[in-house]
């Protein structure tokens, strides 16, 4: 029987601006960040490979810091020299950050520990030109105070099924650890950073969108409970524009 060569596996950390894309994922007739990172390792190595991340980006979502691997028949000799040619390559709102040579059981979504991220709203009539891309306006003065009552409510070992999306396919387990839950406000800007064990499909855009609602007065922060305890999705639970998410870290 013919002995298969073992593969070399990489670790990449990427950041991108998710504006110009239909997310991370391969999909067809549109162009994806996983996609170009595909080509651009087939450019520099002539092999054909898969790149896997931590967990899929929407449309319109941006990445501070997202991590990938994949596997290549051929070692590489300068990781370093192998990060600048795919930066060379790689369109300039995508760019690898580190490459790593990991061991073969890495795995950039089974091995993450915990996820990070972060979502940017911008509260007043005016919002600068140049930040329309990275941050969602809010006219309404929110209240800072309400939403951070509600982020309370949120936080802990939940089913999250109400502040999540149909994926499209059967999710085995709603519950996941949401560690922290904060509202920062500086300025005109509220931050809203969310770091779980693990995210449900659009879970952070679904709670944004509800903790704008507390914020504008049109639901109490005491809704969270019933949203949590009933399992069930509601008006109150709108999805927050893409544009405001980053994915900021993940730990390993």
């Amino acid at each position: 029987m013919r002995k298969m060569k073992s593969m070399n596996r990489f670790r990449i950390d990427v950041s991108y601006d998710g504006t110009a894309y239909a997310g991370w994922q391969v999909q067809p007739n549109v162009t994806t960040v996983q996609h170009l990172l595909e080509k651009a390792i087939k450019k520099i190595t002539s092999e054909k490979t898969k790149v896997h991340g931590s967990g899929r980006t929407d449309q319109g979502v941006h990445a501070r810091k997202q991590v990938a691997h994949f596997d290549l028949k051929k070692a590489i000799s300068s990781v370093s020299s192998f990060k600048n040619g795919l930066n060379a390559v790689l369109p300039a709102d995508i760019r690898i950050l580190k490459v790593m040579n990991v061991a073969s059981d890495f795995h950039a979504r089974r091995s993450v520990s915990a996820k990070e991220y972060r979502y940017f709203i911008w509260n007043s009539n005016v919002m600068p030109p140049f930040l329309r891309n990275y941050r969602v306006r809010v006219r309404k003065k929110l209240d800072v105070e309400a939403m951070r009552i509600a982020a309370g409510l949120i936080a802990g070992r939940h089913d999250f099924t109400a502040f999540s999306a149909n994926p499209g396919r059967e999710v085995e387990n709603p519950v996941r650890a949401l560690y922290d839950l904060r509202v920062i406000k500086r300025g005109k800007e509220i931050i809203i950073i969310a770091k779980a064990e693990g995210f449900l499909y659009k879970m952070v855009r679904s709670i944004v969108g509800f903790l704008i609602r507390v914020g504008d007065g049109s639901v109490p922060p005491a809704e969270a409970n019933s949203l949590l305890s009933s399992g069930k999705r509601t008006a109150h639970v709108p999805t927050a524009r893409p544009q405001g998410l980053f994915l900021w870290n993940v730990w390993y």
